[in-house]
C-alpha cells in the first residue's frame, strides 16, 4: 500500500514540473509574439481583409460611375435629335420608322468612333442610297454607303468578311471609316468627300455639294428637336 502511495506522489511530482516547464514556455512564447506585435507596429500596420476596399479601388469606381453617367447624359441629350432625324428620314425614303431609328442611332455611333459629324454620315447614306441597305451599283458599290468590298477587305474582315457588307450596320461603320481616311488623306471635308465618290478631277465638286446640302437640311431638322441646334450658323461644318 506504501509503494502506491509513493508511486501517486512521484508521479504528482513529475506532472507538477511538467506543467510548470508548460507555462514557462509558454509565457516566452507570449513574450515572443508581444515582441512580435510591437516590432511590426500593431494593428494599424497589419494588411487590410482582402475583401476590403483599398484607396486604390476608390478612384476606379468613382470614375466608372462618372463615365456612365456622362454616357448616359449625352445619350439622353442627343434622343430627341435622332427622334427627329428618324422620323424626317422615314417619310421621306419610305422607310419603317423602326428601320431607320436604328440606322440614325447606328450612323451617331459610328460618328463617335470616327470623329464624324453624325449628320454628314447620315447625308451621305441619303445621297448614296436613299437608305436603302440593298442598294448596288454596276461599279460593285454596295450597301447605305454604296462601299466597294474589292477596295477595303481589311476593313470588312474585322465585321466578318466580304458578305458582311450588306449588314446595315456593318455598311455604316466601315462606309464612317473609310470617309474618315479620305478626310485626312485629302487635308479638307470637300476634298475628302470628292475622294469618297470617286469624282476627285471633278472641278466643280458636285458630290460634295449634294452632300452637304442634305447635311444642312438634316441640320434643320434637328433643330426642331433641339433649340440649341437653331443658334449655329447655317453655313457651319461642325
Amino acid at each position: 500500500m506504501r509503494l502506491k502511495l509513493v508511486d501517486v506522489k512521484a508521479r504528482v511530482r513529475r506532472g507538477g514540473e511538467t506543467l510548470i516547464a508548460a507555462v514557462h514556455n509558454g509565457l516566452a512564447g507570449f513574450g515572443l509574439l508581444v515582441a512580435l506585435f510591437l516590432l511590426l507596429g500593431g494593428p494599424g500596420d497589419w494588411p487590410k481583409d482582402a475583401g476590403a476596399a483599398s484607396a486604390l479601388d476608390v478612384p476606379v469606381v468613382r470614375t466608372s460611375r462618372d463615365t456612365a453617367t456622362s454616357t448616359a447624359a449625352a445619350t439622353s441629350a442627343a434622343e430627341p435629335r435622332q427622334r427627329a432625324l428618324a422620323a424626317y428620314l422615314s417619310r421621306k425614303y419610305r422607310v419603317s420608322g423602326e428601320a431607320t431609328a436604328e440606322l440614325v442611332g447606328e450612323a451617331f455611333r459610328a460618328a463617335q468612333r470616327t470623329g464624324l459629324d453624325p449628320l454628314l454620315i447620315l447625308a451621305v447614306v441619303a445621297i448614296e442610297s436613299s437608305f436603302n441597305p440593298i442598294a448596288e451599283s454596276t461599279y460593285g458599290a454596295k450597301g447605305l454607303m454604296q462601299v466597294v468590298p474589292r477596295f477595303h477587305l481589311d476593313k470588312l474582315a474585322y465585321h466578318g468578311g466580304e458578305e458582311s457588307v450588306l449588314d446595315p450596320r456593318t455598311n455604316i461603320r466601315v462606309g464612317a471609316e473609310i470617309l474618315s481616311d479620305y478626310i485626312r488623306r485629302a487635308g479638307d471635308l470637300q476634298g475628302g468627300l470628292q475622294m469618297y465618290a470617286g469624282a476627285v478631277e471633278d472641278p466643280a465638286n458636285q458630290y460634295s455639294q449634294k452632300v452637304l446640302a442634305e447635311k444642312q437640311r438634316l441640320r434643320e431638322r434637328a433643330a426642331a428637336a433641339l433649340p440649341s441646334e437653331r443658334a449655329r450658323r447655317p453655313g457651319s461644318d461642325a
